[in-house]
């Protein structure tokens, strides 16, 4: 049974994933900053921490269950994010930290921690935005959100062809829009055109399979944005 590790996992595609990943009997790692939602599942296969991607010592967490549970880590789906959706004239220095720090910065310590821990065949997932990628469609007041997604594109190109001998893969998928809570939040009465749970199947598929076919390439999941 494959050792499955997602962030972002307290509401949304997050949860839905490991919903789907449970069921099936893999060993699930779930993260996020509001554990008490996984923790009310009562799957014996799903072990989860309140998680914050700003504090070294959960970094520290994350390895020491590893070390202690697990002899290595198969698949590491990257899906906490945050989104601001604010003019870009009122956009603080500290609102584009903020962004970074969850949508950049924790990818890139996460998947360093955890390299020690993968093996040939490991598969990192990031889960990014149509609005990160260089010519879709942009919308105002997305300025940080949109940017830190097309820098953590850049980032997973890197990292795949830093590993590739090794056999790890880096991937991405850039989503478009799908109905949960931060879209909401963000865009009070949008309605997209995918449900959570309808892109965390798809998700699931390709964290399984995705990296027999593909290793540093950014995967357009969209059925509305250009």
């Amino acid at each position: 049974m494959k050792n499955i590790i997602i962030t972002g996992t307290s509401r949304g595609i997050g949860f839905e994933l490991v919903h789907l990943f449970a069921k099936e009997g893999y060993n699930i790692l779930a993260l996020s900053r509001n554990e008490k939602p996984i923790t009310n599942l009562n799957f014996e296969n799903i072990t989860s921490f309140a998680f914050d991607l700003s504090k070294p010592e959960d970094y520290e967490r994350v390895t020491d269950f590893v070390k202690e549970n697990w002899e290595q880590v198969d698949i590491v789906i990257h899906n906490a994010g945050a989104l601001l959706n604010r003019p870009f004239a009122e956009t603080t220095m500290e609102d584009f930290k903020w962004i970074y720090e969850v949508n950049v910065f924790g990818v890139a310590e996460l998947s360093r921690v955890l390299l020690p821990y993968m093996v040939s065949g490991s598969h990192v997932v990031t889960i990014s935005s149509m609005g990160g990628i260089q010519g879709s469609m942009k919308f105002p007041g997305l300025a940080a959100y949109s940017s830190s997604k097309g820098a953590v594109i850049t980032l997973v190109e890197l990292l795949a062809e830093e590993h590739k001998d090794a056999g790890i893969a880096f991937n991405v998928l850039a989503l478009g829009a799908v109905q949960t809570e931060m879209l909401e939040e963000a865009f009070p009465g949008y309605q997209a055109p995918l449900s959570a749970l309808e892109m965390a199947t798809y998700i699931r598929d390709f964290s399984l399979t995705g990296n027999k076919y593909y290793n540093g390439k950014i995967m357009q999941v969209s059925s509305s944005t250009p």
